[in-house]
C-alpha cells in the first residue's frame, strides 16, 4: 500500500510547472543527510486512485503537474497513479532515489529525477550533484539538471 505524509502546491521541483507534490512515505533508500528522514517510516494516509482523483478535482486547473516525491518502495503503485494523473490532462513527475528508470516509467512520466542523495555531492541545486533531472519527450530523456544550479 502506498502512503503519503502530506502534499503541497510547489513551484520549484518541476521547472515551469505549478505542481501538486505528494510526499510518499516508506522510502527504502535511507540516504545519509536526507532532508526528509521522516519519510522513511511506513506512516501516513493511503494514497490510492480515489484519494488522488479527489485532490485533482479539488485543485483543478490550479496545478499543471503532479509529482510523486518518493515511492521507490512501491513503484508499480506509483506508475498506476501516474497513468491516472494523465487522464486528468496533467503532467507527471517522479522524484526517485533509484539510479535507473523503473519499468514503464518512460511512458508514464513527463519528468523524472533519478539518483540517491549523496551529501558529499549535494542535491539538485549543487553543481556537483550526482542526481539528474530529466524531461521525457518522444521516449527520450533530456537532462535538465542545469536548470536547478
Amino acid at each position: 500500500m502506498l502512503r503519503f505524509h502530506n502534499y503541497d502546491i510547489v513551484f520549484q521541483e518541476v521547472p515551469d510547472e505549478v505542481t501538486l507534490a505528494l510526499n510518499i512515505t516508506n522510502c527504502p533508500n535511507r540516504c545519509e543527510g536526507c532532508h526528509s528522514p521522516h519519510l522513511t517510516e511506513d506512516t501516513g494516509d493511503e494514497l490510492n486512485e480515489n484519494v488522488l482523483a479527489d485532490l485533482l478535482d479539488k485543485y483543478g486547473n490550479a496545478v499543471t503537474c503532479v509529482c510523486f516525491m518518493g515511492g521507490d518502495g512501491s513503484p508499480d503503485e506509483v506508475l498506476k497513479l501516474a497513468r491516472l494523473v494523465r487522464q486528468f490532462n496533467k503532467k507527471t513527475a517522479w522524484y526517485s532515489g533509484n539510479s535507473e528508470l523503473y519499468g514503464d516509467a518512460l511512458h508514464c512520466f513527463n519528468y523524472v529525477k533519478l539518483g540517491k542523495y549523496d551529501k558529499k555531492f549535494g542535491g539538485l541545486r549543487s553543481p556537483t550533484t550526482n542526481q539528474r533531472f530529466y524531461r521525457i519527450e518522444d521516449e527520450k530523456m533530456i537532462d535538465m539538471t542545469v536548470q536547478f544550479c
